[in-house]
């Protein structure tokens, strides 16, 4: 079943994140920063919302978005993130149910776009995702770490 996460559901989701960025070539997983950023949206639902998979035992799932606004779609989007399946509950529907989750909330609030980030090379991932929908665009991603000593 997806649940709407809260604070009380920080420190599994904490541990969820860290187990995603392990994996990732482009972050180093920090613990503190990794809460922060969850604390950040727990804390300000007009800023996103997290999904979670649980059980009777604990959160296995989760998926994270976060709200903007499209000039080019003239509305609210989702930007998607963390979503992440606990490797003992894998391949066995739980993705997809997130991913529908996700859709439903989409439909029902008028988003007009969900866009994600995902490994370049988890060949999985991206399968994952054309799956249900996703496509590829002809945008590509660009960023700029901004570190704290560049900060005014």
């Amino acid at each position: 079943m997806v649940e709407t996460a809260t604070i009380d559901d920080l420190q599994p989701l904490t541990e969820l994140v860290m187990e995603l960025l392990t994996h990732s070539g482009d972050f180093t997983p920090d613990r503190a920063q990794q809460e922060r950023g969850l604390r950040l949206i727990l804390e300000q639902p007009n800023r996103g919302r997290i999904f979670v998979v649980r059980n009777k035992e604990r959160i296995f799932g989760m998926v994270n978005l976060l709200f903007t606004i499209s000039t080019a779609r003239g509305g609210f989007v989702i930007l998607m993130e963390d979503v992440v399946i606990h490797p003992d509950h894998r391949s066995q529907g739980y993705g997809s149910m997130l991913l529908k989750h996700v859709f439903e909330f989409a439909g029902q609030k008028d988003f007009r776009r969900i866009t994600l980030l995902t490994d370049k090379i988890s060949a999985d991932s991206q399968s994952f995702f054309i799956k249900h929908g996703f496509e590829y665009s002809n945008m590509i991603p660009m960023r700029k770490i901004i570190e704290k000593n560049e900060m005014p």
